[in-house]
């Protein structure tokens, strides 16, 4: 799986931090849409696979860590990696106790952004493989005359 055919999905309420992260991960050769709300995110229903979500804690509205939860409650889960400016010890063990990626403080090492956004693309990707198929045990190879 490449880079280029995994979509990744930013969401963040401040329109400069969107642009960069934008700019960023388009340079890195990944495909990007950005959303200025965990609301606006919620509304797109086409979202392709394998993806993951740059996801900003505090935002108006439903936060990051409430989007992410969601998501998983919906069956709509997906690899996260959190920034925030104003994070905190339990707001980490809590997105991490969620499942994500990474927790990254802004402002983050724009090396260490792709990175995590690398790993949870990997883990998407993984997640949508199939799994193959059990090998047979002695004895039910030998009932089935195998």
């Amino acid at each position: 799986m490449s880079i280029e055919d995994a979509t990744v999905y930013v969401v963040d309420d401040d329109i400069s931090v969107r642009r960069g992260l934008e700019r960023l991960l388009r340079s890195a050769g990944h495909r990007v849409v950005t959303f200025a709300s965990a609301r606006e995110f919620l509304d797109r229903r086409d979202i392709a696979s394998p993806s993951c979500l740059v996801l900003d804690i505090r935002m108006p509205g439903q936060n990051g860590l409430d989007l992410h939860e969601s998501l998983a409650a919906d069956g709509r889960d997906m690899p996260v990696v959190f920034i925030t400016g104003n994070g905190d010890i339990p707001m980490a063990v809590r997105a991490m106790k969620a499942g994500a990626v990474d927790f990254l403080a802004k402002p983050f090492d724009d090396k260490e952004l792709l990175e995590a956004v690398r790993q949870a693309i990997d883990r998407s990707s993984r997640a949508r493989r199939p799994s193959p198929a059990p090998r047979p045990t002695p004895a039910q190879r030998e009932a089935s005359g195998s």
